[in-house]
């Protein structure tokens, strides 16, 4: 009780001094709104001539398919500003999962929220933010104009997507910050809903909890180096300790890297690297690599598995619209995947040829 009271009153007191400062703001009732997003379609073949590889995105086998038309919004008048984002389409509606289980998050919706939020300068290096943001932990996002490759990391589906909370954020310089904040109970979700109760007539009511603690050390040591420590911890959601980092080494070369762990409650406990090497061999084609192993630990239902991927990637580029021609190999000793005959076996590929522009 007495860290929600501290927390509430460290909330109230920066709300009370962010609308003092705003006694000063100078607003205008002409600035922009800025409308951005992307639109992506993809045709995948599975090697073993049906659906096999149960990542993100990218799900349909042997089929013309889309992804999703994602629409987003902004404007800032004075220090305050706005975010609004929806995606349509599959991409949207996370239809596969890395363990297999095929769930679907918003399996009756044709739209997702990504994002919906409110942010504030209190100073030009103080920053508080509050509605539904996309996660701050991982390398990938969802968005396809956000990531080199189309297919996405196991990594990148066992973490969340989305958090729904309050955070503040210190830029000590250009070269160090800093973000903490509270979030609801749940990943993915903009209502907290974990526990249930019953009331005297016997109806079963949600109550969520602000019970999950984030926080984001950001440090750019060197020019094109910058590296990002994560960190989030909840009774229910669990904790994930997260490294994300990339590196422009010389103007053709790029390497990334995404670390993580998690722990406890929620979503089966994981562990992971995923590297990313990139190499520009021309002001319109780039390659890239993403080498990954993944590990989804054991729980009381399941055997710990190990998962080893590679994936061969190119960017090609005409202005806004990118081609990614990309091919994908994945593999585990304990045989989750099916050959063409839907016998078990260590193996798995796939070609996926993508067509994403981005606005």
């Amino acid at each position: 009780m007495k860290k929600k009271l501290l927390l509430l009153f460290i909330a109230l007191s920066a709300f009370s001094f962010a609308l003092k400062a705003q006694d000063t703001v100078k607003t205008t009732s002409d600035a922009p709104l800025v409308v951005y997003g992307s639109v992506d379609t993809y045709y995948k073949y599975d090697f073993s001539r049906h659906a096999n590889i149960g990542t993100y995105f990218a799900s349909d086998n042997n089929s013309v398919s889309i992804g999703m038309i994602d629409l987003g919004l902004k404007k800032k008048v004075g220090k305050a500003s706005f975010v609004g984002e929806l995606a349509f389409g599959p991409r949207g509606q996370y239809q596969s999962t890395p363990n297999g289980d095929g769930a679907a998050a918003n399996a009756n919706n044709s739209f997702n929220i990504q994002n919906l939020y409110v942010s504030f300068d209190v100073t030009d290096k103080f920053n508080l933010t509050a509605g539904y943001m996309a996660t701050f932990v991982g390398y990938e996002v969802i968005s396809p104009v956000g990531n080199f490759n189309y297919s996405t990391s196991y990594l990148f589906g066992a973490g969340p997507f989305q958090n729904a909370g309050f955070k503040a954020t210190y830029a000590f310089s250009d070269k160090v910050s800093l973000m903490a904040g509270i979030f609801n109970d749940q990943w993915n979700s903009y209502t907290a809903v974990t526990q249930s109760y019953t009331d005297g007539s016997g109806a079963i009511h949600q109550n969520g909890e602000v019970s999950t603690f984030g926080a984001q050390l950001m440090v750019a040591p060197v020019k094109g180096w910058t590296a990002y420590l994560n960190f989030m911890s909840g009774k229910y959601s669990g904790t994930i300790e997260d490294l994300t980092t990339s590196y422009q080494i010389t103007d053709a070369f790029k390497l990334g890297l995404n670390a993580a762990n998690k722990t406890g409650a929620g979503a089966a406990d994981y562990s992971g690297v995923a590297l990313y090497p990139q190499l520009a061999v021309s002001k319109a084609v780039t390659l890239g690599l993403r080498g990954e192993s993944f590990k989804l630990k054991s729980t009381p239902a399941t055997a710990s598995t190990t998962y080893s991927a590679f994936t061969v990637t190119a960017n090609i580029k005409s202005g806004p619209l990118t081609f990614i021609p990309e091919i994908r190999f994945d593999h585990n000793k304990d045989m989750p995947f099916t050959n063409s005959s839907f016998s078990p076996t260590k193996t798995a590929s796939q070609f996926v040829l993508a067509a994403v522009y981005g606005f």
